[in-house]
Parts: structure tokens; sequence; C-alpha cells
């Protein structure tokens, strides 16, 4: 049976108190839209189409040509589906109904959603027990299992404010049924909206089957304000770090790291405590990502050592087995296989051999207010402490640069590189100094 998403985005958002409409909001580095019509894909879905409110233009630059409708009038949740009527005029299928701020619904929930109506029922409904009922719709059995109906808590008995199987929101509905059903639900009620629950009352006056499957709370997460969304993001790290776990990645502390939903860790890994790994990183086999440490946007090799209180931004490549220590930023660089810069540095811009030894201190000097410029280091060159190199500059393989040099020249491989003053020592000097500053102090010359 085929399987469409209808994916509803159209609220105000009020509560998010924020300039940015609430489906673009992040979790896990990721808007929550993209989650919702990611797993609709994953789960099968080979069309979509968002219903979204008549001010929406960021959405729909967001889309980028994807399917969208405008709900005209926020007239309920039934209504808002009916907006999607045009684009399934003519699919025969399962229309899964969606909610963009509903981020953690995995795919196997929807395919297994959508098998209930694809194996003879009219609606499928996703509900999860709770311990704690108070708010939700309650959802009524029969005694086969199937769905009487769902009751608000508003008008629910006593014996039914004790069900503790509640209504998750997202449905299964046969189409083209589901339009039909619509069609026959009336906005008689406090708010004059057409809600999308009462189509399970009139399928079932109609004969037809209504079945839920129970799923875990953490999946149907709704997020309504700030408060949600950190809810949200914090059970998504959870399920982020038990998948690298599972993958063979170590975690010293795995409730203080931190992980962008496409990051790719590699086995073997060892990840130390408060570690971020922001948007578009990949960690080679067998690397450690030292304590406090901040990755984006920055590929590894097999085997390195990142940190602790490392900086790594985007546009960075390590090869196998490069060391990059603490208090050390690094960015649009290239680092070759076992080269180190182990403290205290800046590296911008730069494209750095094989076996390179980056000392304390040093620095590529990469900007200087309008342009950006790049440093080039051959294999196996030794930058010594405290150096500065200003771009554009090139030093050669094996050339050293002696500590404290200001860099302004190309340097030829295995040439020695000085930048320095010469040195002044004045005997007594420093004796006569104090002497000076102490009677300068006691009034008895002036400065």
């Amino acid at each position: 049976m085929k399987i469409a998403a209808i994916i509803l985005a159209a609220g105000k958002g009020t509560r998010m108190k924020s300039a940015l409409p609430k489906p673009l909001h992040a979790v896990g580095g990721r808007p929550m839209l993209a989650w919702a019509l990611d797993a609709a894909l994953a789960g099968g879905a080979e069309t979509s189409v968002t219903i979204l409110p008549p001010d929406s233009k960021p959405i729909q630059d967001w889309l980028d040509g994807g399917a969208f409708a405008i709900q005209q009038k926020a007239l309920g949740t039934g209504h808002a589906v009916q907006a999607a009527a045009g684009h399934l005029a003519d699919f025969d299928g399962v229309a899964l109904i969606m909610f963009a701020d509903t981020p953690l619904i995995t795919a196997e929930t929807l395919r297994q959603l959508a098998a209930l109506v694809a194996d003879g029922s009219a609606i499928g409904v996703l509900g999860f027990e709770t311990d704690d009922p108070t708010g939700y719709g309650r959802i009524v059995t029969d005694h086969d299992g199937s769905i009487s109906g769902i009751v608000e808590e508003n008008d629910a008995t006593p014996e039914q404010r004790d069900i503790t199987l509640v209504n998750g929101g997202i449905m299964a509905v046969r189409t083209p049924l589901l339009f039909d059903l619509l069609a026959q639900v009336s906005p008689d009620n406090a708010k004059g909206e057409i809600y999308l629950t009462d189509i399970i009352a009139i399928a079932r006056k109609d004969g037809q089957r209504v079945s839920v499957l129970v799923t875990h709370e953490d999946e149907v997460i709704g997020v309504n304000d700030r408060v949600d969304l950190a809810i949200a993001e914090a059970s998504l790290q959870d399920r982020l770090r038990v998948a690298a776990l599972d993958n063979g990645v170590t975690m010293r502390a795995p409730d203080t790291v931190f992980l962008h939903a496409d990051a790719i860790i590699e086995q073997d890994v060892v990840i130390e405590p408060h570690v971020v790994i922001d948007a578009g990183c990949h960690i080679g086999e067998g690397s450690i990502i030292r304590a406090f440490s901040h990755l984006e946007g920055a590929t590894l090799g097999a085997c390195c050592i990142i940190g602790p209180y490392a900086r790594l931004r985007p546009g960075t490549h390590a090869g196998d087995g490069v060391k990059i220590g603490n208090f050390v930023e690094v960015k649009n660089t290239e680092l070759g296989a076992g080269s180190k810069a182990n403290h205290l540095t800046y590296l911008g811009d730069a494209e750095i051999g094989d076996g390179v030894n980056v000392g304390a201190g040093t620095i590529t000097c990469n900007y200087d207010g309008y342009n950006k410029y790049k440093t080039l280091i051959g294999d196996g060159a030794f930058i010594g402490s405290n150096s500065s190199l200003v771009a554009p500059v090139s030093i050669g393989a094996h050339a050293i640069i002696g500590a404290g040099s200001v860099i302004n020249a190309d340097i030829p491989g295995d040439a020695l590189g000085l930048a320095r003053a010469p040195i002044d020592i004045r005997p007594d000097g420093a004796k006569k100094l104090h002497e000076r500053n102490a009677a300068i102090k006691a009034g008895t010359i002036k400065k």
C-alpha cells in the first residue's frame, strides 16, 4: 500500500517567543521539520505535503520546492489536514498525519502505524502509556483492542480519567476515506474548529475498525515552548549517545557529551567528558577526543588525539595520528599524517604536510583586515615556539623556524629561518633600574 505524509506545521508557535518559526527550531542541530520529513521518507512515504500558515515564507524557503499547502485560517487540526486534499486528490493508500513539532518519531513506528491500515483498519492511532495522563485525550478500547473513542480530559468520566493509554496525536488513515470522514466533521464545539480526532467516532459509526499502536512516550514529545525544546533535545541526545556506544565508541561521561545528528564517529573512538561534536564531523577509528573540546566541520583520520580544550572549526582536515592539544584552535586547515600542534596555537587557512611539529604559541597570521591568505608548511618542518607566520608564506619541507620568529618571507626546504632582534645585555642594568625605581617611589628623585 502506498504511503503519503501530511505534516502539520500551521501553528503560530507563539509560546516559543521567537522570530524563527517553530518548525525551524533545531533539535540535534537539525530543524524539527527536517526530522519529521526524514522519518516519513524513511518510513515509506513516497510523497509528503507540509501544511503551513499564510505568513510562512521562511519555512517555504527552507522547503526549497517541497510540497506545501496553506491553511488560510486556523480552524483546527482536521481543517489543517483538509488543506492537503488538493495534493492528494488522486492518492489511494495510507496518509500519515504527523506534526512538525514532534521531532522524535521514528521511521519504524511510522511503518508499523501504516501497517495497521494496510492490514484492514480504517484508522491507526498512535498512543502511549503514561503514569500521569493529565491533559491528554484518553484512548478508550473495546474488548478486542480496537478503539471505540478518544475522550478529552474535560469530557471524561472519573473511570475514563484513570485510563493511562493516551493519544499521541499521530494517525494513519486510509485515503481517500480520510477526506470523506473530515467532510462529515462538525465544527459544533466551543472553538468552532474541525477536530481531527472526531473522525474516529464517525468511522466507528460506519462500522470501520480503528486500531491503536502503542509506542514509547519519548517518541511523541511535542514542542510548544523552549522548555519542551530542551526536553526533546535531552531525549534525542540520549538516543544519539546510545547509538554511538552501540557502534563501539567509548564515553567516559556520556551525559556530558553533546552530538550533532550528522556526526560520524567510528569504532574505538574515546570521548572524554564535556565534549561537543557539532555539525559536519567525521572522527576516525581509534581517535581520542579529550575533555572540554569543541569540534565543528572537522574530519579526523585514525588514531588522532584532540584536546583537552581544543577547538576545531569548519574546514579542519587531519590525517592519521595527528595531535592537536590543549588551547589550540584550527580552522580551514589540512594537517598531514603524524603532524602535531600540542598547545597554545592558532592554525588558520593553512596546508601542513606530514610529520610537522608546530611549537607552542605559533600563529598563522592569515587575515589583514580585508583578505585571508594561506600558509604552506612542507613535510617534516619544525616550527619553533612563539612563531608568527605572516601569510601568504611558504615553509619548505624539513625547514626549521627558530623560536620567537616573525616569518614574512618564504623559507626554502632544509633551511633555517630566524627573525629575532639582536640581544642587548647591559651589565648591572637591572640593579640600576631597581635603585632608580625605589628612589622614585621614596620621592628622593622625580620620574
